[in-house]
């Protein structure tokens, strides 16, 4: 078996978060305008000429509105900085009432409605209600009759999709100081599971929904997350997202107050492997006195495997340049369809600079499609939207976004009081504009076609930013190694060699560093630059599995089967279960003449990986011509011979060469022909040392079936 390039084991690449926001505060300059402000001695409760001469009352007409729209942020205990349950809490504030409702600021809403949606669980107040809400200011706030009060809201509590099948939490809490500016805090929580599990949801308990203001939850398969958080003495960390953690294929899995999302249908679940972390990305706002933060997630599990899955598509730019001074920079994007899809819900992000967000649909016949449309962009107000009712779009429909960024001093919400050149990066300074679509194809089977026709172009826009990101900053490890790891993906062997080349040189010390520019190396042939950065790691980590793994594969493509052994027994003695080191060992052994101590590996490693073509053909030949006829298993070597030719759809030369062996040893001597013909003529003209051989066979097969004895 070829050595496989191993995975980043530190520091690999980080991602921007995709902060799903809601605000849960009037701005700060408001609450000191109006902060408990006693309307009854400023507001004056004349009838207005035209107005209705009922008087709006709180009971009657007011708290219906706050109950339906607010009081699941504003309540006691939870994100809000003040409670709107009761007449005496509502009272103070209506001023500030009335005058966010009708600058919309309040409740948080930014999709512009008639460009796309509706969205479930819409906060937009209609007309009518935020005019109920001034008239009532106007006329002095008035409480009515108590009586005419409706019953509180049934406010969540406990687990609202029923109990969880397993519960991950933060193992201790996290103490967020006081006042201060908001803080990005994430969490490697281990999920324990001991085996492929398929999750129809998950639900978010923040413990403290006075400070948490979003979450989001991704699956890190790596132990990136986990070492992150590990260099922190504090509970989480502080920094980027390791390029690995992402939400599962597919979905999203955010949390904002008062949203639950629904389990998913039957065959929608999603694929949970083991040894998975799950990254929590807390976006807090400081009180004025600290708080202690424990959160935790229920996952909710079903033993039915997908067979409809989701997929992102995600539109946007990461060349973005923005100059000082500009006040309408675009940055657009466009997709055209292969494959019919129905589209669920959409996701923008961006940072401080962006103005307006818009997405759309040309169908074929060139009817356009709103799917979304923000013209208030703020970084604090973002959230997922999943429209109400799906819908279709025809493959050849064109998907365009567009962002428009001011980077002037006019923009309010610019971070620079002077502005500065602001490009592409992973951190809030820098700025982004990314449009993910959630959609469904139409045909299941098409899923296949969507990604490997999508995924491509996105990963080549991550090499952007990237090269971006490095540009600005060439010492950043992190970015250069996950730079090599798409660089591999594309083929572009070299220029991941660069990338790891310099991260070697940002951190000599770090094993993992060697590692892959080892692994890199050997990918070029370059044996013994890679030789001596594998000999360079287990210096540094002499229990470094991987590391010895592929030392050992080396010294096998160099011929040094007797040197190789070693290696493969120490990785085998730090992970016994890993398939391809024992396939290595006994891939060795057996060119060493070791056949019977060799039989067993290969067995072994059958079964962590029953369908590896290697092991398979390799052990099948063995047990079709072993020396000692007592241990030659004729049968058993057709069956995993044919198993092996399965599995490479009969276009491997050498596994259909074994499976000739395999036939012959059994006596079916025709069948043997047949394949051995097969696989010379699969044979390019490079080939000619393998040519030569099966051609030999192949002659003593005919020879057999004539009647003479093969040689």
């Amino acid at each position: 078996m070829l050595p496989r390039p191993g995975p980043v084991q530190e520091d690999v690449t980080r991602m921007a978060p995709m902060a799903v926001c809601i605000r849960l505060a009037v701005t700060t300059a408001l609450m000191v305008t109006l902060e408990l402000t006693d309307v009854g001695d400023v507001i004056h409760a004349n009838e207005r000429e035209g107005q209705s001469t009922q008087t709006v009352t709180f009971s009657r007409d007011i708290a219906p509105i706050l109950f339906s729209r607010c009081v699941v942020c504003h309540r006691p205990n939870a994100v809000a900085p003040f409670s709107l349950l009761t007449f005496n809490e509502v009272r103070p504030w209506a001023r500030a009432i009335k005058q966010t409702t009708q600058t919309r600021t309040m409740p948080p809403w930014k999709p512009v409605p008639g460009e796309g949606g509706p969205f479930v669980g819409d906060r937009r107040l209609s007309e009518s209600e935020i005019g109920l809400l001034a008239r009532w200011v106007d006329d002095g706030a008035p409480e009515g009759d108590p009586s005419e009060l409706p019953p509180p809201p049934e406010l969540p509590t406990g687990w609202q999709l029923g109990e969880p099948d397993l519960i991950v939490g933060m193992p201790a809490p996290y103490t967020l100081g006081a006042a201060g500016n908001d803080v990005l805090r994430k969490f490697a929580l281990p999920i324990p599971t001991s085996g492929v599990r398929f999750v129809r949801g998950v639900e978010f308990q923040p413990g403290n929904p006075r400070v948490v203001h979003h979450a989001n939850m991704k699956i890190d398969p790596t132990s990136a997350s986990r070492e992150l958080d590990a260099q922190d003495p504090a509970p989480g960390y502080d920094g980027v997202t390791p390029f690995d953690a992402r939400f599962p294929f597919g979905y999203f899995l955010g949390w904002t107050p008062g949203q639950v999302r629904p389990l998913a249908a039957d065959g929608m679940a999603w694929r949970l492997n083991p040894g998975s972390d799950l990254l929590l990305e807390l976006h807090l706002t400081p009180d004025e006195q600290p708080q202690e933060v424990q959160a935790r997630i229920g996952f909710f599990f079903t033993d039915t495997p997908p067979i409809q899955m989701p997929f992102t598509i995600r539109l946007g730019k990461q060349n973005l340049d923005i100059p000082p001074g500009a006040t309408a920079y675009p940055s657009t994007d466009r997709y055209v369809l292969p494959v019919d899809v129905e589209v669920r819900g959409i996701q923008p992000h961006a940072h401080y600079l962006a103005k307006k967000v818009t997405g759309q649909a040309t169908l074929p016949d060139g009817t356009v499609t709103p799917l979304i449309t923000i013209t208030d962009w703020d970084f604090h107000w973002q959230d997922y939207y999943r429209y109400e009712t799906p819908f279709v779009l025809p493959r050849g429909t064109e998907l365009t976004m567009e962002f428009t960024y001011d980077n002037s001093v006019d923009n309010p919400r610019n971070p620079q009081v002077s502005p500065q050149r602001v490009t592409w990066g992973q951190q809030s300074s820098n700025e982004m504009g990314d449009l993910w679509i959630q959609v469904v194809p139409r045909v299941a089977d098409e899923l296949e076609m969507l990604t490997r026709d999508r995924r491509p172009l996105e990963l080549a826009e991550d090499l952007v930013g990237f090269e971006m990101v490095l540009d600005a900053d060439p010492d950043q490890r992190m970015v250069h190694d996950d730079a090599a790891l798409l660089y591999l993906q594309f083929g572009q062997v070299a220029e991941a060699a660069d990338h790891f080349e310099e991260s070697v040189r940002l951190a000599p010390e770090s094993a993992p560093a060697h590692y892959n520019l080892g692994t890199t190396l050997l990918q070029l042939g370059n044996l013994d630059a890679a030789g001596a950065s594998f000999e360079h790691a287990i210096r540094l980590n002499p229990d470094y599995a991987l590391a010895h793994n592929n030392l050992g594969a080396l010294l096998r493509l160099q011929g040094r089967q007797a040197d190789a052994v070693p290696h493969f027994r120490r990785a085998l003695q730090i992970h016994p279960d890993d398939a391809q080191a024992l396939y290595n060992l006994a891939s060795a052994l057996m060119m060493q003449g070791q056949l019977d101590e060799a039989i067993p590996l290969y067995r072994q490693a059958l079964q962590v990986q029953p369908d590896a073509p290697e092991p398979l053909a390799e052990l099948a030949g063995i047990l079709a011509t072993h020396p000692d006829s007592t241990q030659r298993a004729p049968a058993e070597a057709v069956a995993l011979a044919t198993r092996a030719a399965t599995v490479t759809n009969h276009q491997h030369p050498g596994v259909l060469n074994v499976l000739a062996a395999a036939h012959a040893a059994t006596g079916d001597l025709n069948q043997a022909v047949a394949t051995a013909e097969a696989a010379l003529a699969l044979i390019p003209p490079e080939g000619e040392v393998l040519a030569a051989v099966i051609r030999e066979r192949l002659a003593s097969y005919r020879r057999a079936v004539s009647g003479q004895t093969p040689q």
